[in-house]
């Protein structure tokens, strides 16, 4: 198992591949802007070519962006804190500037590292564990839309899964999915009738000790007012860790013509 430390490490390297910049650049006080790149093993979430992703670890912001924007991103982001770039304000800013060029801002991500510790909680339900091949079965049920991506996805396999059972039926699902070969990412879905009881809660604490076992590093994500998904996370032993937000495709940029 890795220490904090080497996890701290570890989440720098790989967010150096995906953001394009070097690992010495998440310990600077200047913001620093890059350009898009496949890199090779960087996490993939969409097919859409990226326009802009930022990302900070509480202290300056790394900027990913196509290159006709850079200069207005170098005078938005000059002499700022990095982490207040990501408060409304100045988030409408470049909200207005991405809109000349057909994009808008996306969803916000708000990361969680684990602490590395296995701790088993004391169970009052039965569960089951999916392996990859009979995770194919969960496919197309939206009640555990967090818990498993959408279909198979190659580039970030749903790996492993477990559920709380009520008979036959699955009261709640958490599910991982291996965004990289050592980072996978934990989801999870509580039917409504069954929220409250502490399931969730155990759930992801028995997927993040499976996954500490195979070797790999469990991390959790969710949105800024999921109050019930932030207190599973602290619940489970995982602290805020980084924080990131992408583009989209948005309206067509206006057009003027003589």
């Amino acid at each position: 198992m890795y220490n904090k430390k080497e996890i701290e490490a570890e989440l720098k390297k790989q967010l150096a591949i995906d953001f394009n910049c070097t690992v010495e650049d998440f310990d600077k006080k200047e913001n620093v802007i890059t350009f898009p790149k496949d890199n090779p093993g960087r996490r993939i979430y969409t097919q859409q070519k990226e326009f802009l992703s930022m990302v900070t670890l509480g202290g300056n912001t790394v900027i990913s962006a196509d290159e006709r924007i850079h200069e207005w991103l170098k005078h938005w982001s000059e002499g700022k804190n990095g982490i207040w770039l990501f408060e409304h304000n100045h988030l409408m800013e470049l909200e207005g500037e991405l809109q000349k060029y057909g994009k808008k801002l996306w969803q916000s991500h708000h990361m969680f590292l684990p602490k590395p510790e296995i701790c088993e909680p004391v169970l009052d339900f039965s569960v089951k564990w999916f392996e990859q091949e009979a995770i194919m079965e969960l496919y197309g049920k939206k009640e555990f839309s967090n818990a498993l991506c959408e279909k198979y996805m190659p580039e970030r396999p749903d790996i492993l899964a477990i559920g709380a059972m009520q008979g036959n039926n699955i009261m709640a699902l958490a599910g991982c999915s291996a965004d990289t070969k050592l980072f996978w990412q934990i989801g999870i879905d509580v039917l409504p009738k069954y929220r409250g009881m502490g399931i969730g809660t155990k759930l992801v604490q028995l997927l993040k000790n499976e996954i500490w076992r195979r070797e790999a590093i469990p991390f959790y994500g969710t949105s800024l007012s999921n109050i019930y998904s932030w207190n599973i996370a602290f619940h489970c032993g995982f602290y805020p860790a980084w924080v990131e937000i992408e583009t989209t495709e948005g309206e067509k940029p206006f057009l003027c013509c003589d």
